[in-house]
């Protein structure tokens, strides 16, 4: 028989990693009317909190790499949501910046956060309970030095 910590069902990763796709399934046609993916919702949640933002604070705050960054952001400029532009400090940084269009879409996606949060059944309270235990377990394993 097969040690019970190696099954399906006992991993924390598999429980993590179906729940975000059942988060992605609900996403999904929310976003698809709003005419944005769920990453593009992401960089656009951090832009709608602060703008402007440079390519590199965007992927610092999201933990992405510029690499997977820059055709997202193309993207969301080819859309009329975001504009890119070569810094005057520093020819090297990008900086993004919403759009009016971009703004408006604020307006647009204000439901979503809501409508996500009732389909789970928790409450706002659990929810964040929940929130901050996969933070700490996302800190504690980025902090791992197994390798």
């Amino acid at each position: 028989m097969i040690d019970k910590h190696l099954h399906l069902d006992e991993q924390l990763c598999f429980a993590v990693y179906s729940t975000a796709h059942a988060f992605n399934r609900l996403y999904k046609p929310r976003l698809d009317a709003l005419g944005i993916t769920y990453p593009q919702y992401l960089v656009m949640m951090v832009l709608w909190q602060d703008e402007p933002q440079t390519v590199g604070s965007l992927g610092e705050r999201l933990l992405l790499d510029s690499s997977t960054l820059t055709p997202l952001l193309k993207r969301l400029e080819a859309s009329g949501f975001v504009t890119r532009t070569r810094s005057t400090r520093d020819e090297r940084v990008v900086d993004i910046a919403l759009t009016d269009q971009g703004r408006a879409l604020a307006t647009a996606a204000r439901s979503v956060p809501a409508e996500i949060r009732e389909a789970t059944g928790k409450t706002d309270d659990e929810l964040e309970l929940l929130r901050r235990s996969i933070l700490r377990v996302r800190d504690a394993l980025q902090a791992s030095n197994i390798a």
